[in-house]
């Protein structure tokens, strides 16, 4: 069987912060292929990309997280995607190995990152539910590109989450006390910053409900504690 790991970085307007991010991946030991999607930027998003050395898959228009990542998944290869943000900053080859590892010598099913500016509840509860840094097998959600068409903009880890769950899969937390994503407020000014978050929050709860988001934290939770 291949150990072949595909990274999928979903990217819309980050040009300024994304070949930061590729500068890490596109020749890391342990990373096989990294394909940026590019969802509808107009900031020159894929030129950055290209010149970094990833390949670059071009959706137009925008579609959205959880369409981005379905159209990424579909070009994908390999038994192992690598989901990472194209906006983190601090991140170093050291964090993707200590993300990888865990999976690829079989301590854990699935892996996800918890970066040092997540909430100070997720810290507490040692776990970021809806954390964009994760490794898993490809298996696990490549069978379901259909539904994920269907799903809001940002409803991708909550149903990842749920498969999850469901497959009873071993969660190793990794933590990134050095890596931060910035506030969407910081990206694209106070307001718009404050809808986006709005708008994502509403999307998660409309992909899943409160009460499956509550029992997920809590089920996470108590696998890694």
């Amino acid at each position: 069987m291949s150990s072949k790991v595909t990274c999928l970085v979903p990217a819309h307007d980050e040009a300024a912060r994304i070949g930061a991010v590729l500068s890490v991946l596109v020749g890391h030991p342990q990373i096989d292929r990294v394909l940026v999607i590019d969802d509808g930027s107009r900031d020159g998003t894929a030129g950055v990309a290209q010149q970094a050395g990833a390949e670059v898959l071009r959706l137009v228009p925008n579609r959205g997280k959880t369409r981005a990542l379905a159209q990424g998944i579909a070009a994908s290869d390999g038994d192992w995607l690598l989901l990472i943000d194209a906006d983190l900053t601090g991140l170093t080859a050291a964090d993707i190995t200590r993300l990888v590892w865990p999976v690829l010598e079989g301590r854990a099913d699935v892996s996800l990152s918890l970066r040092g500016n997540a909430p100070r509840l997720w810290h507490w509860l040692g776990v970021d539910y809806i954390s964009g840094e994760r490794m898993l097998p490809r298996a696990l959600i490549a069978p379901h590109l259909a539904a994920l068409d269907s799903l809001p903009k940002f409803g991708f880890e909550v149903f990842l989450n749920r498969l999850m769950l469901k497959r009873g899969m071993r969660p190793a937390i990794v933590r990134w006390p050095g890596v931060a994503s910035p506030a969407k407020a910081a990206k694209r000014g106070l307001w718009r910053g404050i809808a986006s978050d709005v708008l994502m929050i509403v999307d998660i709860l409309r992909a899943t409900g409160p009460l499956t988001v509550l029992s997920q934290i809590a089920s996470l939770t108590r696998q890694v504690r």
